[in-house]
């Protein structure tokens, strides 16, 4: 399912969107118009200026194999700062080596920010994938370096992963959040307005409030409602 879903993909220009962006600077906050979108803009209306701050970026758009091992070693370094005491508080623990084999996996996709084209910032690790029988774009990780924090970057790395799941004609944008991570659950949950998925274990029946956990996932415009596919949920335990 995995190489048919590859191959639908290449048949797309991945990212209509992100190539565009890859080579232009984007201006957030700024009044500047960019490739295919507003910048500041989303597809469920502006972020508030309030929340944004001028910060002149580029993003890239590459599978994992054509980015630079330099650039792979600061996403894993990034990921390891911010997350490591979020995963030793879950079941799941933090081990250096599963991290980074998951993101060196061949399947996956980065979204990556380059502050004055130069210094990484931001990135966002995804992929195309298949989950109860819908084909998504799944978020693995969103990481921001602590300089570019609360200035709408990290947002808008997420409406481009949304717009980029409407130009391949993906179900739903999905990813997994710790409950404990209160901050990154609010933001997913109120500001993006991502659902519970039907496949998270506190839906599925499994684990309930035992799980650290929730799978959250926001349709696109290809995508069914919620509460779809025959046969009930499809959710794993998450032990």
């Amino acid at each position: 399912m995995w190489h048919y879903l590859e191959n639908r993909i290449s048949q797309h220009p991945i990212c209509p969107v992100a190539s565009a962006a890859s080579s232009h600077s984007v201006l957030i906050g700024s009044s500047r118009r960019a490739p295919q979108w507003d910048v500041g803009q989303s597809p469920e209306g502006p972020v508030s200026p309030s929340r944004l701050r001028r910060l002149n970026v580029s993003i890239e758009c590459k599978r994992v194999s054509g980015l630079a091992p330099a650039t792979v070693d600061w996403a894993f370094d990034l990921t390891k700062t911010n997350m490591q005491a979020m995963y030793e508080q879950s079941e799941w623990g933090w081990k250096d080596r599963e991290k980074r084999e998951e993101m060196t996996d061949d399947r996956a996709w980065y979204l990556i920010a380059w502050e004055n084209s130069s210094v990484p910032v931001a990135f966002s690790h995804f992929r195309f994938d298949v989950e109860c029988g819908d084909e998504v774009l799944y978020c693995y990780e969103v990481q921001l370096e602590s300089k570019v924090r609360r200035k709408g970057l990290g947002k808008f790395l997420i409406q481009i992963l949304q717009l980029m799941a409407n130009s391949t004609q993906m179900k739903k944008v999905m990813l997994t959040v710790f409950k404990h991570n209160h901050g990154a659950y609010q933001f997913f949950r109120e500001a993006l307005q991502f659902e519970i998925d039907d496949s998270s274990p506190s839906m599925s029946g499994c684990c309930g409030e035992d799980c650290s956990y929730e799978i959250l996932s926001r349709r696109t415009k290809f995508g069914d409602s919620q509460h779809s596919h025959a046969g009930g949920h499809c959710g794993g335990c998450c032990h």
